[in-house]
């Protein structure tokens, strides 16, 4: 007899229809799809910025499901709970999801298919949210890459399997099981009066990432290699927010770069590498997971890094630390959800280096800040510029956050677009950073722009000191 029992596709950061690799398994049999998604402990972890952003791509989602006329079913409470009870009242016989590789949602997918197996359930996991799985990718001795390039090098020319269509139609149950409101979640609450501000900024949906990703083939990557250093100008992809939820997939993104390398956009591979650069994260935290928690260069653990809350790195997440291209940064991340790449190495560099801080408190406040972000990717940048890490920036290699702009932004334009004070026009994004800030802060656009809480030499001097005196401990 024909199998009728419904498929649960349970999605997490896979918030798309087309090259889903779980949800296409699960449409090829032919039996009712129910999709679900939980907030289970590890989605009310989220920071603020995060949360909302992940609450707009659930509804978002909604209506792509809807599309082809099937819905996404929401539930809140642990995960094997919320499955089991969802499969007592269904009468599902599998449970379908894709893959993710960080040790929290690791450990969790390894429980949910423990408990759902012990209990008779079919339950299958698959890939999707990278291009290679962190276990087929190794050296020549059979090991993991701990270094960018060999791993670059390895996996350029590999074949990732072309992109999957999505389903035209999914097959509903009879009955579609009881659901929570999204707005009984209110997943925007952490973001209190700025939260309008920040869903303005926002970019969301598999449409809008696949419109995101052909302009940007189309306008942009032609001149990639140089303007994406630049802050003051619209030269990144931006696909970093869609790929966070899945909106889209790498897969998606790589044929879209092998495209247009084969076209004559040599500013493509650059691309490309960015993408194996995303990889290279993944992989790092699924062979060493500490990675996410601790430095993984052990000799880093006794250095003296400043691990509280001081006035210094408080005037850092608040955007006065009084050089410009720090606070414009920061002031960017706050009010978009995002921060330019360059900038991303600047703040982290002075945070870690000038103001000789622990990259765990650049870590925990882009985790609440950032609407992009991945905890992979997120521990791997801020280890690399704090030098605790693998591929690492040298931990005496300093950027001098003046000089950066000067040769990144010779025209201004970024702090003049962040940065309020003292600017007798100031941009409409300037202001809109005081609409978002608590009122606690106390800051106001017509302040006076702060002086430097650190000179940027003598910020250099004091780091350069410190890893004098580590290296000879």
């Amino acid at each position: 007899m024909r199998d009728n029992s419904p498929i649960i596709v349970w999605f997490r950061r896979d918030l798309r229809l087309s090259d889903h690799v779980a949800l296409t398994a699960a449409a090829s049999t032919g039996r009712p799809i129910i999709p679900v998604f939980i907030r289970d402990p590890l989605v009310d972890g989220l920071g603020a910025a995060a949360k909302l952003r992940l609450g707009l791509a659930i509804d978002q989602f909604s209506s792509t499901l809807r599309s082809v006329q099937s819905r996404l079913t929401l539930r809140h409470g642990d995960a094997p709970t919320v499955l089991k009870d969802l499969i007592a009242q269904t009468g599902a016989t599998s449970v379908y999801w894709s893959r993710l590789y960080d040790p929290s949602h690791k450990d969790r997918d390894t429980a949910v298919k423990a408990a759902l197996k012990d209990a008779g359930i079919d339950a299958q996991s698959f890939t999707g949210h990278l291009l290679f799985e962190p276990w087929t990718v190794t050296t020549k001795t059979g090991g993991f890459y701990k270094v960018f390039t060999p791993m670059w090098k390895t996996v350029r020319t590999q074949d990732v399997g072309t992109p999957l269509l999505p389903p035209v139609k999914l097959r509903p149950p009879e009955i579609w099981p009881e659901t929570d409101s999204l707005r009984s979640w209110d997943l925007a609450a952490g973001m209190q009066r700025g939260a309008q501000i920040l869903a303005h900024h926002c970019v969301v949906g598999e449409g809008a990432a696949h419109d995101r990703l052909d302009q940007f083939v189309e306008d942009k990557l032609l001149t990639y290699a140089t303007s994406r250093d630049q802050p003051g100008a619209n030269g990144t992809s931006g696909l970093s927010e869609n790929l966070t939820y899945g909106e889209i997939s790498p897969r998606q993104c790589w044929h879209a770069g092998w495209g247009a390398l084969q076209d004559g956009k040599s500013d493509a591979e650059v691309f490309l590498r960015e993408l194996v650069w995303r990889e290279f994260a993944y992989h790092l935290a699924h062979h060493t997971p500490h990675i996410l928690t601790d430095n993984w260069k052990p000799a880093w653990d006794k250095f003296p890094w400043n691990t509280g809350e001081t006035a210094e790195t408080t005037a850092w997440k608040q955007g006065r630390t009084g050089v410009p291209f720090v606070d414009a940064a920061m002031r960017e991340m706050y009010v978009t959800g995002v921060m330019h790449n360059r900038g991303r190495m600047i703040v982290a560099s002075y945070l870690t280096k000038h103001l000789l801080t622990h990259w765990k408190i650049g870590l925990d406040w882009f985790a609440e800040c950032l609407i992009d972000w991945d905890p992979c990717s997120n521990a791997m940048g801020w280890q690399w510029a704090a030098g605790s890490g693998p591929d690492a920036s040298p931990y005496f290699r300093i950027f001098n956050p003046l000089t950066q702009l000067k040769k990144f932004d010779p025209e201004d334009n970024y702090a003049t677009r962040w940065i309020a004070e003292g600017n007798l026009a100031p941009s409409a994004a300037s202001l809109s950073y005081f609409d978002m800030i608590p009122k606690r802060w106390g800051m106001q656009p017509t302040d006076m722009y702060p002086a430097p809480i650190v000179d940027v030499s003598a910020g250099r001097a004091r780091a350069l000191a410190a890893y004098q005196v580590r290296d000879t401990a």
